[in-house]
């Protein structure tokens, strides 16, 4: 599967001082020929609008316009969004999109209702996000991080500690639990997992072969993280 986004600029639109992202019909259109071109090929599997704009955008800027005509020109087989409330909601109910790539993990459980709701409307789901960057890792340096993240990847640690996830490991690596919590998932298509270390990645395929955390160790991490959430900090 050959997968790729659209949204951010690209090819004459890719202007020094210019704007990091374009919702025009035009430049989504000019960022999947980009695409192909590096790639070497003459279609893509699953393009994604990047950043997700609400509908209203995406109707008036001639976004989906463009994506339809590509799919019928043969270059794009498949329509997606990479998504977030509030307007996700919106984009499901659309009807148009074959795969919504939504974030989600034990320790950023707000889209989790939303993921089902894609499931049901026979949308593939696609999460990103899914071991919250790495953050309750011991090895994650979060001084590396874009600044835009280490609130994020702040908040995820500290929610790890204040559930006491810890407690529920049983031999296995945070890392671990996290990914095979996602695993659980019914809902889950498949899932983005970002290795910045051969090892992690060995790791990653390790702990996936193990299958999925057990429903009653799921539901006492949910039960820990709701409590943790909604605890004075």
């Amino acid at each position: 599967m050959l997968t790729s986004k659209c949204g951010c600029a690209a090819g004459e639109f890719a202007v020094p001082g210019g704007p990091d992202h374009l919702l025009s019909g035009a430049n989504a259109r000019a960022g999947v020929e980009q695409s192909l071109r590096r790639m070497k090929t003459d279609h893509l599997d699953l393009v994604q609008v990047h950043s997700s704009p609400s509908r209203a955008v995406l109707e008036s800027h001639g976004t989906l316009a463009a994506m339809e005509a590509l799919r019928a020109e043969g270059k794009v087989r498949f329509l997606g969004m990479s998504s977030v409330l509030p307007d996700l909601l919106d984009h499901i109910a659309m009807g148009v999109f074959d795969a919504f790539q939504i974030p989600w993990s034990a320790l950023q459980p707000e889209h989790e209702d939303a993921i089902r709701r894609a499931a049901r409307a026979g949308a593939a789901t696609i999460v990103r996000g899914g071991v919250a960057r790495g953050a309750p890792a011991p090895d994650h340096d979060a001084a590396r991080d874009h600044e835009f993240w280490r609130g994020f990847v702040k908040e995820r640690r500290s929610l790890w500690e204040r559930a006491d996830l810890d407690g529920l490991l049983d031999g296995m690596s945070r890392m671990e639990f996290l990914l095979r919590f996602l695993l659980a998932n019914p809902d889950l298509h498949t899932t983005i997992v970002g290795t910045s270390k051969p090892e992690h990645l060995a790791a990653n395929v390790a702990a996936a072969r193990k299958g999925p955390l057990a429903p009653d160790l799921c539901a006492e991490a949910k039960r820990r993280i709701g409590r943790a959430r909604g605890a004075p900090r």
